[in-house]
């Protein structure tokens, strides 16, 4: 964890050194929100305090050297739906109100915009084209990633930056890990019938009413195949393999809390 401010970030060793790039992977320290939101969480719809959640914003702008006016928001849903972000865009979601819904995902090649995803179990995907300077930011929960959303944003980068998969750096950010990522029989058989790695799936317990059998799901493994399937060289993909349940005193994590958690942050920008 790397400490550039008020607010320390996780970073990945494959983007940290990029001279144009700003990206991190919030965690729940450095915020002024209180209990189980402690301390900060960066969601308007979590129960926090507005003024909270706004200076917990003004305090990451302050670390990466942006402020909250440049942050891009998602409206996220479960889908595979991904904006391309313009300078019109700039606040939307922190300082001006969102105009659209239903996006998990966001895309630019425009210059000090924060794309910027919420989790707290699911998956943020980060990518970084350095042939032609885009960027995109991904919210990728067992929904998003069996339709494949990060395979999507690289298409539409090409179809609009002619991003080209070989150029692209991928960052698998802070998440749930396959040893705690429980699903029913139902969901395993659909993973089971996209995916071909024989490591996204592996056997868990027997459910208690003897109906069948939990299984463990590898979300991780499952969004690298996705990207390999896209042209993304597998040398440039890195899992940062730190799971939110696991580490639930100092991430956000749906499941160990029952719900009652707040949301991190997956965030890219382009310098200039």
């Amino acid at each position: 964890m790397n400490r550039t401010g008020s607010v320390p970030l996780i970073q990945s060793t494959l983007l940290k050194d990029e001279p144009g790039l700003i990206h991190g992977f919030t965690s729940r320290e450095g915020g002024v929100s209180e209990g189980f939101l402690s301390s900060l969480n960066l969601s308007f719809t979590r129960g926090d305090k507005e003024e909270n959640v706004r200076e917990n914003f003004r305090r990451l702008g302050e670390t990466i050297g942006l402020s909250p006016d440049r942050f891009v928001l998602t409206d996220q849903t479960h889908t595979t739906n991904i904006r391309l972000v313009t300078e019109k865009d700039a606040g939307k979601g922190v300082t001006k109100p969102l105009d659209y819904h239903d996006v998990d995902g966001l895309i630019t090649n425009q210059p000090r915009l924060v794309l910027s995803v919420f989790v707290a179990d699911c998956l943020p995907v980060l990518l970084y084209d350095r042939g032609h300077h885009a960027i995109a930011a991904l919210h990728s929960g067992w929904r998003g990633t069996i339709g494949r959303i990060s395979g999507k944003a690289l298409t539409l980068m090409g179809e609009n930056f002619h991003t080209d998969p070989g150029d692209v750096r991928a960052v698998i950010g802070p998440s749930i890990c396959p040893d705690c990522y429980e699903v029913s029989q139902e969901l395993a058989d659909r993973f089971s019938k996209e995916f071909r790695s024989p490591s996204i799936l592996r056997p868990g317990r027997i459910m208690e009413n003897g109906s069948g059998w939990h299984f463990y799901l590898n979300l991780w493994e499952a969004v690298r195949e996705t990207l390999l399937d896209a042209g993304v060289a597998e040398n440039h993909i890195d899992i940062l393999g730190l799971c939110t349940m696991e580490h639930a005193d100092r991430l956000f994590s749906h499941r160990a809390t029952g719900g009652k958690r707040g949301n991190m942050a997956g965030l890219i920008a382009l310098r200039s």
